[in-house]
């Protein structure tokens, strides 16, 4: 009963930028499985940025095995010895890892009852974690849902300063298909809560 209660508390639109967040979480988290691929694959975008981003990775999706885009994730994320990209909030906002964006995330998350996830080693602001953190946040998947100026707080100390930057990085990577349409999307819906959120 009180889980199809909050369900109706959350607006449609907010379900879907859940949505939207958690498909970036998924595939930034490792390479799409071929069920994800062809659950991309079946997507339809409009003429909006964010649509038009998500008609690329249909498009992408229908013509890519999840071998190939395992590969490419590998070389975006992980490399041998580094990856082409670092997907860290402390590392594009200091050039480190493991530096005080980092320290302030696990103090927020402490606050609002989110912990870290025992399957997945990797710093608790890696872009992916981050994305699920935000659809957890919008969802109401650590407690009550939060109300849009304390969505706003926390993407504005977390992700607003850093993602749009990562997401432009991405989609114009060497090692980019399939990602680069991640990574436009990215940009996008960065775009269009950073507006959003002036509004609140």
């Amino acid at each position: 009963m009180g889980e199809a209660k909050l369900e109706l508390s959350v607006s449609e639109e907010d379900v879907l930028r859940a949505n939207l967040y958690r498909l970036l979480a998924t595939t930034l988290r490792a390479g799409p499985s071929r069920h994800d691929l062809d659950m991309f694959a079946d997507m339809h975008g409009d003429d909006t940025p964010i649509g038009e981003a998500v008609a690329a990775i249909t498009r992408v999706a229908a013509k890519s095995s999840p071998e190939e885009v395992s590969r490419e994730y590998h070389d975006l994320f992980i490399g041998v010895g580094r990856g082409e990209l670092v997907p860290y909030g402390s590392y594009y906002l200091t050039g480190f890892l493991h530096e005080k964006p980092l320290a302030r995330l696990r103090n927020d998350m402490a606050r609002l009852g989110i912990e870290r996830r025992d399957d997945v080693a990797e710093p608790e602001d890696h872009i992916a974690a981050l994305c699920e953190m935000m659809s957890g946040l919008i969802m109401g998947d650590f407690g009550e849902a939060l109300d849009l100026d304390e969505q706003k707080k926390f993407f504005q100390a977390h992700i607003a300063s850093w993602a749009k930057h990562f997401f432009t990085d991405l989609e114009g990577a060497r090692s980019s298909v399939f990602y680069a349409c991640i990574g436009q999307l990215g940009a996008a819906f960065m775009d269009v809560e950073d507006q959003a959120f002036l509004m609140v």
